[in-house]
């Protein structure tokens, strides 16, 4: 039931990236399913911050970019997400970067106690305010929509002045020779900055983004804690990383 569900609102997110809004009636043709289980599902997606509902359907609550991010590799993304979560103790204090697989992170948080979470995503607030035993700092700054995240100097004045344990980041692509690569200049600075400010940082991307390279340069991959990856890795970029002395972890 779980997975027909996760199925159902994987094709509810398609159709609004396609369309730009849905009603209910063509929800339940399109998915063979009552009217009230389409209602059910999109409260549980207007819940997790991904759309809004009207009286007869759906509209996307981001930008299709993310939409159609969300909806690539997302068994990796969740993998790597809860083997991110597992390095988070209670107590902790963290910073999360924006992006849909750093995102997911807070996803995997619940039964952590005192857990403070600094993000600049606003998908990441999103999910943490449905758990009541996260504690949440939001970065101000201007609103990229396109990357659902909080940017600028207020971002990185906030981020200066705030110290974690750990950090989890993002990237558009990887690789041993160029490091961390993103398109957006804006968002490798809050990378930056939450590097200078958490003790550990951890690189949360899917295999498919390794050998990929981005617009502007971030860090190398030696000044991060480590990375976590899933098994779709290959073994050549495996050994090259482990060669170089870059902790990897495959999920």
């Amino acid at each position: 039931m779980t997975e027909d569900l996760a199925e159902r609102e994987r094709i509810i997110l398609k159709l609004l990236s396609e369309r730009g809004s849905v009603s209910v009636a063509l929800l339940a043709q399109e998915l063979e399913v009552s009217e009230v289980t389409v209602r059910s599902d999109l409260k549980n997606l207007e819940e997790q911050g991904v759309l809004g509902r009207t009286r007869g359907g759906a509209y996307p609550a981001m930008h299709p970019n993310v939409i159609e991010r969300q909806r690539t590799h997302l068994d990796e993304k969740n993998r790597i997400a809860k083997a991110a979560a597992e390095l988070v103790r209670d107590g902790d204090r963290i910073m999360i970067e924006a992006g849909t697989t750093t995102a997911l992170v807070t996803r995997y948080l619940l039964g952590k106690r005192d857990v403070h979470i600094v993000t600049n995503s606003t998908l990441v607030f999103s999910y943490a305010r449905l758990n009541p035993s996260l504690q949440i700092t939001m970065v101000g700054g201007d609103y990229r929509r396109e990357a659902e995240s909080m940017v600028g100097p207020i971002a990185l004045r906030t981020i200066a002045g705030l110290n974690v344990r750990l950090a989890f980041v993002g990237t558009d692509g990887f690789s041993l020779e160029r490091g961390m690569t993103t398109q957006l200049v804006e968002g490798a600075e809050i990378v930056k900055a939450m590097r200078e400010r958490a003790e550990s940082t951890w690189l949360v991307a899917d295999s498919s983004k390794y050998g990929k390279t981005g617009f502007v340069s971030v860090l190398p991959l030696s000044e991060l804690g480590g990375i976590i990856t899933d098994i779709g890795l290959d073994q050549a970029p495996l050994g090259e990383l482990s060669g170089a002395s870059i902790l990897v972890r495959t999920v």
